[in-house]
C-alpha cells in the first residue's frame, strides 16, 4: 500500500519535539532550526549516536531526489563530498505524513565568516578544493545548482571544504532545479539554466567576489559582464584571479579540473612573486649602522612572511596530490 504523502503544507517542529520513523523505528529529539528551503526544512537533532541533521521534506518526489544525490556523494571516489546519508523515513503527524531524511551534522563556520581576516591565497585554496570536489560530482553525472557560501561550510583542520542542502543538485543536461540570483549566470545575462559544469563554475566565481564584497550587490542595465569586471579589478584579492575569474564568468573552461589547474597556477604565481619580492627587501644592503639596526625588526617580519610562502606553497602540492 503506498503512502499518502501530504503537499498541502510544511510540516513544522518546535524545540524538543520527539519524532519516531514509521519503518525504521529511529528516535529523534528536535533540537533547533538550522534553515529552510522550498523544498523543506533541515533540523538539528538528538540521536541515538549524536548530534544530526534531519530534513522534513514537503512532498516525497523531491526527498527521493535529494536522497539519491547522497547516495550517489557516497559512491564518488576521493573525499567525501557533502554529509553522509544516516537515515530515511517518513513521519506521520495529524495533519499526514512527510518524508524526512537523517544526515550528518557538519560543524564548521560558514565560508564568508571563515574567510574574514584571512589572506587572498586562503580564498584561492579553499576554491582549488571545491573545484576538485566539483570535478568528481560531474563525472558522476550531477551538477550542484544552487551553488553558494550558503551551502558551504568549511571543516578542520586541516581546513576542508563540505557541501549542505543538496536540493538543487541537478542531472546534467536539465534545467537548474534551485538556483539564487547572485550566483545564477541567467541573472547576469550570461548563459543558461542547463545543467551543465560551466553553471556550477560561473557560480565558483560569484562565490569569490561574494567572498570580497559580503554584502553583495545587483546587476546595472545589461552591461553585467562589464560591471563585474570592474568590481574584481577594484579588490586586491580578487585582481590576483581576474584572468581565472573573467574565464570562469564567460564560460571559457570545459570543465572543473581546467579552472582548477588555472586558479592553482595563479597561486602558484603569486607565491614566487611574493618570494622574489622579499628576498629583494631582505637582501638591500643598509646604508648606515642606525639604519639597519632599524631594518631588524622588518627583517623578523620578511622571514616570517617567506615562511608563511613556503607553507602556503606546500599546502597547495598538498591539496593538488589529494585531488589526483
Amino acid at each position: 500500500m503506498k503512502n499518502s504523502y501530504s503537499t498541502s503544507q510544511e510540516c513544522k517542529l518546535v524545540a524538543g519535539t520527539k519524532i519516531v520513523g514509521k519503518w525504521h523505528r529511529n528516535p529523534y529529539h528536535i533540537v533547533r532550526t538550522l534553515g529552510a528551503g522550498a523544498n523543506g526544512t533541515v533540523y538539528l537533532a538528538e540521536s541515538a549516536s549524536g548530534l544530526v541533521a534531519l530534513k522534513v521534506g514537503i512532498n516525497n518526489m523531491s526527498i527521493t531526489s535529494e536522497v539519491n544525490v547522497l547516495k550517489h556523494f557516497s559512491k564518488v571516489q576521493g573525499q567525501v563530498l557533502g554529509p553522509s546519508l544516516l537515515d530515511v523515513d517518513d513521519l506521520v503527524t495529524t495533519n499526514g505524513t512527510y518524508p524526512f531524511y537523517v544526515m550528518e551534522y557538519l560543524k564548521g563556520p560558514g565560508l564568508i565568516h571563515y574567510m574574514q581576516n584571512r589572506g587572498a591565497e586562503w580564498l584561492g585554496l579553499l576554491m582549488v578544493q571545491l573545484l576538485g570536489d566539483l570535478e568528481r560530482l560531474h563525472a558522476a553525472g550531477w551538477v550542484f545548482g544552487d551553488l553558494k557560501p550558503d551551502n558551504i561550510l568549511v571543516v578542520g583542520p586541516p581546513p576542508r571544504i563540505r557541501w549542505l542542502d543538496v536540493g538543487g543538485t541537478t542531472l546534467l543536461g536539465r534545467s537548474i532545479k534551485e538556483y539564487t540570483e547572485f550566483f545564477d549566470r541567467g541573472y547576469w545575462g550570461l548563459g543558461s539554466r542547463k545543467a551543465e559544469p560551466g553553471y556550477d563554475l560561473f557560480a565558483v566565481a560569484m562565490i569569490m567576489i561574494n567572498c570580497a564584497y559580503p554584502n553583495r550587490f545587483e546587476k546595472r542595465g545589461e552591461k553585467s559582464l562589464a560591471l563585474l569586471k570592474e568590481r574584481i579589478e577594484s579588490h586586491p584579492s580578487l585582481k590576483r584571479y581576474r584572468d581565472v575569474l573573467m574565464r570562469a564568468l564567460q564560460g571559457k573552461y570545459e570543465d572543473a579540473s581546467a579552472m582548477r589547474a588555472g586558479l592553482l597556477e595563479a597561486l602558484s604565481k603569486n607565491a614566487a612573486q611574493t618570494q622574489r619580492g622579499a628576498k629583494v627587501k631582505k637582501n638591500k644592503p643598509a646604508k648606515r649602522k642606525a639604519a639597519k639596526r632599524k631594518d631588524r625588526k622588518p627583517s623578523y617580519f620578511v622571514e616570517i612572511f617567506l615562511l608563511t610562502s613556503f607553507l602556503l606553497l606546500a599546502y597547495i602540492l598538498y591539496l593538488f596530490g589529494q585531488m589526483m
